[in-house]
């Protein structure tokens, strides 16, 4: 047996970084930034306004009180938007709206509620207007390239695109991004007993569910996913059905007939097209293989449920990740205390599914197990909120004891 780690890393060089695609700002949410992107203008890209007031210059303002009021004549209408602002005479206001222009020769701005412009904001009595307050030059102003300087680097190479992010292209004045796009993955999903519902089910048969697992699993991050679902155990009908579906594909991900008995199709087609097999020490999802077959991609999986998506969390997810341009690729992990004896192989790392109450006033949460540790217990996958990490030297952890924690 191979150690969890040896074949996390095979897994993770088999997918190297994948294709990249200039794409419009809208489609490019939650993906990754391929390459810097420089601001073609500064935020902001003038000196303006950040309060609805009076643009003035401060020296005309210094010994405003509220009992000594100045008063200063109205000579300008500056809304957001004008471009033809006129220059502030001394001695005289400009009434401004958020985000407008400072005028030429203003040097702060007084906001409204510290005069006496009134409820219509009219400009003060016959274009007058009374300050209460004095204000020291760049009050209320907002400074050219304050925020982003024309020419500088925006946004770094492998940043993760989301609301701000495409706030912020936009707002330098782009509309388009290159970027790495998600993997098309076909999922395949094998076995003679697997039936597709809502087809009725005879003796001996299961309903297939592996595929409707890792479909929404790969969607999860983004992947463009087509399924081969409930494909029989006989390697012709295995090797016609997948090349078929091989072209445009950059990632084929199998569950079942990996393991060790007399109809193990994925094993059968691929051991000798360039698909190695072996056994990772850990459960569930010891049987496991990857490679390339027609010079794509090959993550070949158990067959069991549970194994499936362990094997996925493990394996799977952190490879896409990268290959995706992410640097975060591992779930966020936690210490708790366990509320009940567990038992794992020794020699395996176990992987059990449980859940994770946060602390409370305490350094460190709770967590127990969801079900027993059998690889077709899918219920009680369903109603886990983390998996718990048993170490390969550990046979017996008991109630009490730190365990390391997955949150899924």
């Amino acid at each position: 047996m191979i150690s969890v780690e040896e074949h996390r890393a095979t897994v993770a060089e088999l997918l190297t970084p994948g294709r990249t695609a200039t794409l419009p700002l809208a489609g490019c949410a939650g993906l990754v930034l391929a390459h810097d992107v420089r601001a073609g203008v500064s935020l902001p890209p003038f000196d303006n306004s950040a309060m609805d007031g009076f643009a003035v210059r401060s020296v005309d303002v210094v010994e405003a009180t509220e009992d000594k009021p100045v008063e200063l004549p109205v000579t300008g209408d500056i809304p957001a938007g004008r471009t033809d602002v006129e220059p502030l005479l001394p001695g005289t206001a400009h009434r401004i709206m958020t985000g407008a222009p400072l005028p030429p020769g203003a040097d702060s701005v007084v906001m409204v509620e510290r005069t006496d412009a009134g409820p219509g904001f009219a400009g003060g009595d016959a274009g007058r207007v009374r300050v209460f307050a004095t204000a020291p030059p760049g009050t209320h102003v907002r400074r050219t390239g304050e925020d982003v300087s024309a020419g500088t680097v925006a946004l770094p190479a492998g940043s993760v695109l989301g609301p701000p992010q495409l706030g912020l292209a936009a707002a330098v004045g782009l509309d388009r991004l290159t970027v790495y796009t998600p993997p098309r993955v076909l999922v395949v999903s094998t076995g003679s007993e697997l039936v597709t519902a809502p087809d009725p089910l005879r003796h001996g048969q299961i309903y297939e569910s592996n595929s409707i697992m890792l479909l929404a699993a790969l969607r999860a991050l983004g992947c463009e996913v087509r399924t081969l679902r409930s494909v029989a155990d006989d390697v012709g009908t295995f090797r016609e059905a997948v090349t078929a579906e091989l072209a445009g594909v950059d990632l084929v991900v199998t569950s079942g007939g990996v393991s060790a008995g007399a109809y193990e199709v994925v094993k059968d087609a691929l051991a000798d097209a360039g698909v190695r097999f072996t056994k990772v020490a850990m459960q569930p999802g010891g049987p496991q293989g990857c490679g390339r077959w027609e010079g794509v991609p090959v993550v070949t999986l158990p067959g069991n449920p549970v194994s499936v998506l362990v094997s996925f969390e493990v394996f799977l997810r952190p490879a896409i990740l990268a290959a995706m341009g992410h640097t975060a690729t591992s779930r966020q992990r936690v210490r708790a205390r366990l509320t009940e004896d567990l038992r794992s192989p020794v020699g395996k790392r176990q992987f059990r599914r449980g859940w994770y109450s946060p602390a409370v006033g305490a350094v460190t949460g709770e967590v127990g197990p969801r079900g027993g540790p059998g690889s077709h217990l899918l219920a009680a996958f369903a109603q886990a909120n983390c998996l718990i990490e048993l170490p390969e030297e550990a046979c017996e952890v008991v109630a009490g004891s730190e365990v390391d924690v997955i949150l899924l």
